[in-house]
């Protein structure tokens, strides 16, 4: 679909004011996905229950291509989805939104003002008002029981500026860094997240107050925690957030975080998991105030280590571990109404499912069954509501019966672009590695798929590493977009993903050269024995660890294939070492420093670094970078295309000078997809 196309799809929308984006009312005519396409479904967030369970709140983000920008609007619906209503049609952002006690005001976020502050309407969208109006606004927010206080999220400063060093030098451009880590994922730390609490009469707040009172620690953490990771006793009496207390080097060496206890009546913090060597997060109260559970991992620096449904008696201080016979990671934890057991949901062999754990006697039920993947759960009255998708479907809301498992469908926001759309089938199959195991591959075919002709093929490299290719929808390597355009996409479970056990999740340490790659070799080789698959025409692309894996494979593939992209790769771990941000990243899988010469571990991963294989290289490559990737620089694949050109090998670059380790913006990701397909095509077809 042309740019012009999509332009007049928004024209509806604009009526009312030209910046306002609303939902895209467009034609497919050859039931084909396209990027513009995949670009106009609306995405689907911030789900709250009301307390009553009879209700649904939840947030829509609608991008504009011609704008390139987004924007979210607040929806309503009953449990069973019916009587939906959208309740904003606004050129602001309107986020979280969060049902009131009385069942029928909602609160949330908006940018109208210009900051992000907290404002409520009622159910029917009358009654805006603006709660707050803090400078700097803030980023999420939770009101206590009684709703008499509120916790919210908001930035402070870290660190000291040039300007306050040497005041009569205003207009100095310039960071004076003493100590790590001075940037982290895509920002220089200037600022770090807080909690912060205040009183709360209804109408405005009061009384503010900084529950870590000025210390320089974040919390939630960075670059992914929110409000999930703080939370209120039932009783309103305490405060529990998650905080890793480190600050320079230290925290860039320790995955080592802990939930604490802040007490409103004595301002006391009292750190509950003191001796917990990993990460531990998401604490959540029981309805009855009695228990907290929370996630975490035993490690310390291990970030992919097995995430546990922990649990802890109030009253006793007594631990214990409630997945300790479930053998994958738990996460998005929720209370029964009855405080006797904990859904969660947990990827298992490559779909995730809805689960349910009974804290008496840590009995593990699955509830859900089906080829996808669950995003979150919350109980409500006797059904369960959660966001799910697929390969094949973006995320919707679900009504889940607790006891069957059934699931029916109530959002239905993109049901009419998907009822346009003819999807490639998608495939489970079983590939006999080179030590003799079994590794799930899924295998995704094009719409129209017929076994008489052939078809290139390409062999999809997962990042993390430790990320299972499980059902996701994503809104740049979808893998059905790749369908579109007739390839067949091959994605193999390779070793070093969760949800096939700790032995073959943690295989990957210290060997990325190692098998895994022969597992990636194993599932091209043995999907291109087909006849239907053209073996003189496969393809090879991933991002992140993914990339590096292209790299890898670029010097190791035997002319296997005949095009590669690499997006955001590692190529030369040496530098990477030192110009990443998390250090104990590096440390546990690569197992330290290159310069460790008695470190057999980190000596040998160092010799999987591609740039010592760029001699092997014979094979067209395209690199993409985003120069605000501070997790993996963008020299990495700087390096990887200047070596590519000075060997004479033909190759491409794309670089994004405003985007990070993703590509968030419309006009940037259809450029991206427009020549990721471009490159494929060249040396493909």
């Amino acid at each position: 679909m042309a740019l012009a196309v999509l332009a007049a799809s928004c024209g509806d929308a604009k009526k009312e004011e030209a910046t306002i984006i609303g939902k895209h009312d467009i034609k497919i005519e050859n039931g084909l996905m396209t990027p513009e396409v995949l670009w106009s479904f609306g995405r689907i967030g911030g789900v709250n229950v009301s307390p009553d369970g009879k209700k649904i709140v939840y947030t829509v983000s609608y991008y504009s291509v011609p704008e390139n920008k987004s924007n979210s609007e607040i929806f309503v619906m009953n449990a069973d989805g019916s009587d939906k209503k959208q309740i904003t049609r606004t050129p602001y952002r309107e986020a979280a939104p969060k049902w009131m006690n009385d069942n029928e005001y909602i609160a949330f976020l908006s940018n109208e003002s210009g900051s992000m502050q907290l404002w409520k309407m009622k159910a029917d969208g009358s009654g805006r008002k603006q709660l707050t109006d803090r400078e700097g606004g803030l980023s999420d927010y939770a009101f206590s029981p009684d709703e008499s206080k509120l916790l919210f999220v908001a930035d402070v400063k870290y660190g000291e500026r040039v300007v306050d060093k040497y005041p009569d030098l205003p207009k100095a451009n310039a960071r004076i860094v003493d100590d790590l880590m001075y940037r982290h994922w895509d920002e220089w730390v200037e600022t770090v997240p807080h909690p912060l609490y205040a009183d709360f009469d209804g109408d405005k707040i009061s009384n503010e107050r900084d529950i870590l009172e000025g210390e320089p620690y974040e919390s939630p953490m960075k670059p992914f925690g929110g409000i999930e990771q703080l939370a209120w006793s039932p009783d309103g009496k305490t405060i529990a957030y998650t905080c890793r207390k480190k600050t320079g080097l230290e925290y860039a060496l320790t995955t080592n975080s802990d939930i604490y206890f802040y007490s409103l009546e004595t301002g006391k913090t009292e750190n509950k998991t003191e001796g917990m060597m990993g990460y531990d997060v998401n604490p959540v109260f029981s309805p009855d105030g009695k228990w907290l559970a929370w996630e975490s991992m035993e490690r310390d620096g291990y970030e992919s280590d097995k995430n546990r449904l922990f649990l802890m008696n109030i009253a006793t201080g007594a631990k214990k571990d409630l997945s300790k016979d479930f053998p994958e990671s738990v996460h998005s934890l929720a209370w029964t109404a009855d405080s006797k057991s904990v859904y969660f949901t947990s990827c298992v062999k490559a779909l995730t499912q809805i689960y349910r754990a009974d804290i008496e006697t840590a009995k593990v039920t699955k509830v859900t069954e089906g080829v996808h993947d669950y995003l979150s759960v919350i109980p409500a009255g006797e059904r369960l509501i959660a966001t799910r998708q697929s390969m094949s479907k973006p995320s919707e809301i679900y009504s889940v019966n607790p006891v069957s498992g059934e699931a029916t469908e109530i959002s239905f926001e993109n049901k009419d672009i998907l009822a346009q759309l003819q999807m490639g089938k998608v495939e489970e199959r079983w590939v006999k590695t080179t030590d003799g195991k079994q590794m799930l591959t899924w295998v995704v075919y094009p719409p129209n798929f017929d076994p008489s002709k052939e078809y290139p093929a390409l062999l999809y490299c997962q990042g993390g590493p430790q990320n299972t290719i499980s059902q996701f929808w994503s809104y740049r390597w979808n893998i059905q977009l790749m369908a579109a355009n007739d390839y067949i996409i091959v994605l193999p479970n390779r070793r070093g993903v969760p949800g096939f056990g700790m032995e073959w999740l943690e295989q990957i340490s210290g060997d990325y050269g190692g098998q895994n790659m022969k597992d990636y070799l194993s599932a091209i080789d043995d999907v291109a024995k087909e006849s239907y698959v053209d073996s003189d025409r496969l393809g090879c692309v991933g991002a992140s660890y993914g990339g590096f894996s292209v790299y890898w494979l670029a010097g190791h593939h035997d002319k296997r294939f005949k095009a590669f992209i690499a997006h955001n790769g590692m190529f030369n771990f040496h530098q990477k070492y030192l110009t990443t941000e998390e250090l104990f990243f590096a440390n546990w899988d690569l197992g330290g420093p290159f310069w460790d010469k008695d470190n057999k571990k980190a000596q040998k991963s160092y010799t999987y670094s591609p740039h010592l294989y760029v001699d092997k290289w014979d094979t067209p490559i395209l690199v993409i970078v985003g120069e605000k990737d501070f997790r993996v620089p963008s020299l990495q694949g700087m390096a990887a295309f200047n070596a590519a050109v000075i060997r004479g090998i033909p190759a491409e670059m794309l670089v994004f000078p405003d985007e990070n380790h993703w590509v968030t913006r419309p006009q940037n990701a259809i450029l991206w997809q427009r020549t990721f397909f471009g490159w494929l095509d060249k040396w493909l077809k």
